[in-house]
């Protein structure tokens, strides 16, 4: 393992030693890891983790590249300790987005660190669908709630008419497949629980 112990001698406590232990520590709590589990997820171990935590060590590049891609951060989130509201607004216009499709459109509202879950915005133009064909992923928990509009969700056999203000839940590894079924652009959204992991992937 490319782990990294300060050289005898070395005085372990400057100021980058103790940004980078207190962001890891803080981006593990937030992830709800274990030092255990972020080091089988980072290849090193809890022992290593503990002391990085504590400043009482160094690691390699290569060593914080693995602990920042098993923390789904960049290296430059560990060393960046400039404060943050933890009351973060997302403007409309700065969502994360998915190219449109079958007059379709999709983005992120949810942002790191959060983990447990995953919201998403649709908007359907009139005929606008999450595409021609059902389609799972994973086997979260998940709920659709109609904003504007009407839409039919079709969950394997079934076809559910919804309206403004209506709402189904249902497992992600159902097939399913959502189509604007009115006269006017419906927007939705939906939350994921525990995120299902599949990207660009329609919701």
């Amino acid at each position: 393992m490319a782990e990294t112990v300060m050289p005898a001698g070395e005085d372990p406590a400057t100021p980058e030693l103790d940004i980078l232990a207190r962001r890891v520590k803080r981006f593990r709590q937030a992830r709800r890891l274990s030092l255990r589990q972020l080091g089988e997820l980072s290849g090193t171990t809890a022992s290593f983790l503990s002391q990085l935590e504590r400043g009482a060590t160094g690691a390699t590049t290569s060593t914080l590249m693995r602990i920042a891609n098993a923390l789904d951060i960049s290296i430059a989130d560990l060393f960046d300790d400039r404060p943050r509201s933890t009351h973060r607004v997302l403007r409309k216009a700065e969502r994360p987005s998915w190219p449109e499709a079958a007059g379709y459109r999709k983005m992120l509202l949810s942002q790191r660190p959060i983990q447990d879950f995953e919201v998403f915005v649709g908007e359907f133009d009139v005929g606008g669908s999450t595409g021609p064909e059902q389609y799972t992923h994973g086997d979260s928990h998940e709920m659709m709630l109609v904003i504007a509009g009407e839409v039919e969700l079709h969950l394997a056999e079934e076809i559910h008419r919804l309206s403004e203000g209506d709402c189904i839940e249902y497992a992600s590894s159902t097939p399913h497949r959502t189509v604007n079924c009115g006269t006017r652009i419906a927007t939705v959204q939906w939350i994921i629980s525990p995120p299902s992991g599949y990207g660009a992937k329609t919701a």
